[in-house]
């Protein structure tokens, strides 16, 4: 079943996925693609089933950085459908893929109905604040070279070795200045780590790019090894974009 690729999805039980299976759809989410603005109301609940959906704070003065990454082991928009929150950040497609999509009602109308349902939202929104939580220390007291190789590791996890990613967008997300990552870039490239070519990385040796980060990227694997447990498709290399489509 293909709506099965995403881990949330794969964990609801066959009744409450029966519920939801009649309204859900896919889609392409094309890279750079808004699917929540900051403050605004979500009508739409997403289940990806690759790729990374960015969480991005906006500041006044037009920067703006990451807080958390979203792909296939999460869902975006179900917290908010179910307690009629607003999305407080904005939210865009940093890598394609493809994915499940619902009406926000729909999603509230099952929680409603099952507490397991529910409960599974819940947990996941856990994992994602303790993400978030993360990354604010890390942006706080990790160097530049150790942050950059703590979000490969995230991506790699996520989307594989292959990482449509500028260099520009990379700055972007960590708040940092451009020269700063073209810096790291270069000289994680000179140690044979990753490969970086129009505006495409590939990860050349994950094992030496885990050496090079910072504690986060393994405190966020664990995070969600608490809250979900392990899984095959978790505990196996992360699948290429091929894969997802």
């Amino acid at each position: 079943m293909p709506h099965s690729k995403n881990r949330i999805l794969s964990l609801v039980s066959p009744r409450d996925l029966q519920l939801l299976g009649a309204h859900l759809r896919l889609v392409d989410l094309e890279q750079g693609r808004v699917i929540a603005g900051s403050r605004q109301h979500v009508h739409t609940v997403f289940f990806p089933h690759g790729g990374i959906l960015s969480c991005v704070v906006e500041l006044k003065d037009g920067s703006s950085i990451e807080t958390g990454m979203i792909g296939n082991d999460g869902v975006f928009g179900a917290m908010q459908a179910i307690d009629d929150r607003l999305s407080l950040n904005k939210v865009m497609v940093q890598v394609p893929a493809r994915a499940s999509i619902v009406d926000a009602r729909i999603v509230k109308k099952v929680a409603d109905s099952s507490p397991d349902f529910r409960d599974l939202i819940v947990k996941y929104e856990q994992f994602l604040l303790g993400q978030v939580q993360q990354t604010t220390a890390c942006n706080a007291v990790h160097n530049i070279e150790a942050r950059t190789c703590k979000w490969l590791i995230r991506m790699y996890d996520l989307v594989g070795t292959d990482l449509p990613l500028t260099q520009e967008f990379l700055a972007q997300m960590m708040g940092v200045q451009r020269t700063s990552v073209s810096t790291v870039a270069s000289q994680l490239q000179d140690k044979g780590l990753i490969e970086y070519r129009r505006g495409k990385v590939q990860i050349r040796n994950i094992e030496a790019v885990q050496l090079h980060a910072c504690e986060c990227a393994d405190a966020v694997r664990e995070q969600y090894a608490e809250v979900f447990g392990k899984s095959k498709e978790t505990s196996a290399a992360p699948m290429s974009l091929d894969q997802t489509t």
